[in-house]
């Protein structure tokens, strides 16, 4: 079960606005589960996103970035996305991206709009041929299901090895009026996105202008999803997209550094974050939310590539998921982080409260009790001082436990 963590009543989400879901099962892996979604955008709807870093991306990942090239200027404008879940369609090659795009015709031709106004998501099992047939079969009862309050079932409808919906929504005022935003997200292993989550999908019915879009998107992902791991792994599918339907009657916002640019970035920055950790509570096997804050670096970045360091390890993982405080393992993986120059003899390390390490050794008055107790807690925060500079940055992670490994050994059983 997810760590302190309780799905959002569907009943509890806002619809926005400008948008619609409809959900159908089209038999893509499994019978008996809703594995096909539509999102529907009215007109003038502005669009950004963020894509896998991973060089081997997947079919339906190239053919959105095509298309939102070929939307950059919103001479038509994106109006529909189709997700799929049960097959990543990845590392598929040529016939991948034939059968991803054929899957973007195919819902062009239902609601009579060019191709390139589709983005096709898809996730699952990598290196199997999408069943684009069945897709397409199932594209009407998705279409006639469209409805503005279905963002609670859209969610559930995305997950593969997720064990709750993850789904956040708020509303704010821009000048004077009443603003929405509503987000999912899924994922639960595979899971560093360097980019994104899995799948994440946010609107709000803002208006925003469609040159600042890429920007937003990119922000929100660096604040959030650029901070969870659950097992370090990359995934080819990464994707994460940003929807402004422009129904808000308020004064555009054509800069994130305006007054309103700021607070609606803070508000979905909130939403974001709420998804991203979300999806490191439902880690595949996770018993615990673990935050890791380094400080005193000399830049951001270095104070990431510690955090992920220890975020990473399995070592630490395991003991996280055994409660047993052997925290040398933490030093250890601040000391391989890649930080040529680093000074053992200036860090600290605190488990939530507990000093353990001063000066880069074992603090005289820390006791293992101390470290047990901390270690038994279902949320720990790891702080690690690196006495460098003023820099500070914070990741995401979960333990590393007896069911991960469960999991995935039977993941396409």
């Amino acid at each position: 079960m997810p760590v302190n963590f309780v799905a959002t009543p569907s009943a509890e989400l806002f619809p926005v606005p400008g948008t619609r879901w409809g959900i159908t099962q089209a038999g893509i892996r499994k019978a008996n589960r809703k594995d096909l979604s539509v999102l529907l955008l009215d007109e003038g709807a502005s669009v950004g996103a963020v894509f896998t870093q991973n060089r081997f991306c997947a079919a339906p990942v190239q053919i959105c970035r095509q298309h939102l090239a070929q939307n950059s200027g919103q001479s038509l404008g994106i109006r529909a996305m189709v997700i799929n879940t049960g097959n990543a369609n990845a590392g598929t090659g040529e016939d991948g991206l034939t059968r991803a795009q054929t899957t973007c015709i195919a819902l062009a031709r239902e609601l009579n709009l060019s191709p390139e106004q589709i983005l096709p998501f898809s996730t699952g099992v990598i290196m199997e041929p999408l069943p684009y047939e069945r897709i397409e079969a199932g594209l009407p009862a998705a279409i006639a299901d469209a409805k503005a309050d279905n963002w609670g079932h859209a969610a559930e409808a995305i997950m593969t090895t997720d064990t709750v919906a993850k789904a956040f929504s708020k509303r704010i005022t821009l000048g004077g009026v009443a603003v929405t935003i509503t987000g999912i997200s899924k994922g639960a292993g595979m899971i560093r996105p360097n980019m994104a989550t899995m799948l994440g999908f946010m609107a709000t019915d803002a208006c925003v202008s469609q040159s600042i879009m890429g920007q937003l998107a990119h922000e929100l992902a660096e604040g959030s999803f650029n901070r969870v791991t659950v097992d370090g792994d990359t995934s080819t599918n990464d994707s994460f997209v940003v929807i402004a339907s422009n129904h808000a009657k308020h004064a555009p916002i054509t800069s994130l550094a305006s007054a309103d640019g700021q607070v609606l970035r803070t508000a979905m920055m909130g939403i974001a974050q709420q998804l991203a950790q979300a999806i490191v509570r439902d880690g595949e096997g996770a018993t615990k939310f673990i935050t890791v804050c380094v400080e005193g670096g000399k830049t951001g970045d270095e104070c990431r590539k510690v955090a992920y360091a220890i975020a990473h390890s399995p070592l630490v993982k395991t003991a996280f998921f055994a409660s047993d405080p052997n925290l040398g393992r933490i030093l250890a993986a601040v000391g391989y982080a890649g930080l040529d120059d680093l000074d053992q003899t200036q860090i600290d390390l605190y488990l939530d409260d507990v000093m353990v390490a001063k000066n880069g050794g074992r603090h005289p008055d820390y006791a293992e009790a101390d470290g047990q107790r901390v270690m038994k807690q279902s949320e720990i925060t790891v702080r690690v001082v690196l006495g460098r500079g003023a820099a500070v940055d914070t990741v995401w992670t979960c333990d590393l436990s007896y069911d991960y490994v469960k999991i995935n050994a039977d993941y396409r059983s």
